[in-house]
C-alpha cells in the first residue's frame, strides 16, 4: 500500500538543517564533544523496520501453507498430480471395503504430452474413494505398445491391503453391493471415506462396498498405506 507524502515512514525522515533533523543533532553532539550516536541509532531504526517489513510479507505465504496442510488433511484437497495420460487396467476376483465415496472429477495431463491428443490434456473421471479396502487377486497392467507391463499380488493366502485409496476411472464395472447406501449427495459434504469432492457435484457414498469381479479401466491411483503381498511385476504379451 503506497504511504501517504505527508507522513514519512520511521527511518525516512527529511534531513533539512534547523528543524531538528538527524543531521543537524549530529553535528551539535559532535561540536559539544559528546559521543557520536545518532547515526547509529537511526541505523538500528531502519533495521527495525526493513525486519518488520519482511516479517509481514512472509505471513501470507506462511497462512497460505498452513491453510492447505489443514484443507489437506481434512481430505478437502486430494493430492493432485498430472497423469501420464495412458490409460491402465486393474481387476481383482473381489474387493471389500469400508467408507465408500464416489464423484465425478477431472485429472490433467503435463502441460505438452503426447497423449493429449484431442482432449485439450483432460480427461472425465469418476473418482472412488475407500477408507480401508482388501483386494483378491490383483492385476495391474498398461499397455506400452507391443507389449503390457503386468503387476500381480494378492494371489496366496494373504490378500492386498490399502488405505485412503482412490481411484480415477472411466471405466467400472463388477458385481457390487453396498451397505447404507446414500445417492445424491453434494460432494464437497461427504463423511464416509475422509474425501470431499467439489461443491455442486453429484456424489455417493456408503458405509461398506462389494465388488466381485471387479475390473477398472484407471488414469490415477492414490493410496496412504498399499500392502502388496507376492507382488511380481513382468512384460507380457497380453493385459489383465
Amino acid at each position: 500500500m503506497a504511504s501517504s507524502p505527508d507522513a514519512p515512514s520511521v527511518g525516512n525522515t527529511p534531513e533539512n538543517p534547523g528543524n531538528g533533523s538527524p543531521s543537524e543533532a549530529s553535528g551539535s553532539l559532535a561540536a559539544s564533544g559528546a559521543p557520536h550516536t545518532a547515526g547509529t541509532a537511526t541505523g538500528e531504526r531502519r533495521g527495525r523496520v526493513r525486519a518488520r517489513r519482511a516479517a509481514v510479507m512472509a505471513v501470507p505465504a506462511t497462512l497460505i501453507a498452513a491453510g492447505l496442510a489443514v484443507l489437506t488433511a481434512q481430505g478437502a484437497l486430494g493430492v493432485q498430480f498430472a497423469i501420464s495420460g495412458m490409460p491402465f487396467t486393474v481387476t481383482a476376483t473381489e474387493l471389500n471395503g469400508t467408507g465408500f465415496e464416489q464423484f465425478g472429477g477431472l485429472d490433467n495431463m503435463a502441460d505438452g504430452s503426447p497423449n493429449a491428443g484431442d482432449t485439450g490434456g483432460q480427461e472425465l473421471v469418476v473418482t472412488s474413494a475407500i477408507k480401508n479396502a482388501t483386494l483378491d487377486h490383483l492385476c495391474q497392467s498398461v499397455d506400452l505398445g507391443g507389449t503390457n507391463m503386468l503387476i500381480t499380488a494378492g494371489a496366496g493366502a494373504d490378500k492386498v491391503q490399502a488405505s485412503q485409496l482412490t481411484t480415477d476411472s472411466t471405466q467400472l464395472s463388477g458385481d457390487a453391493a453396498f451397505n447404507n447406501i446414500e445417492i445424491g449427495n453434494d460432494a464437497s459434504t461427504l463423511t464416509k471415506a475422509g474425501v470431499k469432492g467439489p461443491i455442486g457435484v453429484f456424489s455417493q457414498q456408503a458405509d461398506t462396498v462389494h465388488i466381485a469381479n471387479l475390473r477398472q479401466t484407471n488414469y490415477a491411483t492414490t493410496a496412504g498405506v498399499f500392502k502388496l503381498p507376492g507382488l511380481k511385476l513382468r512384460f507380457s504379451d497380453s493385459g489383465c
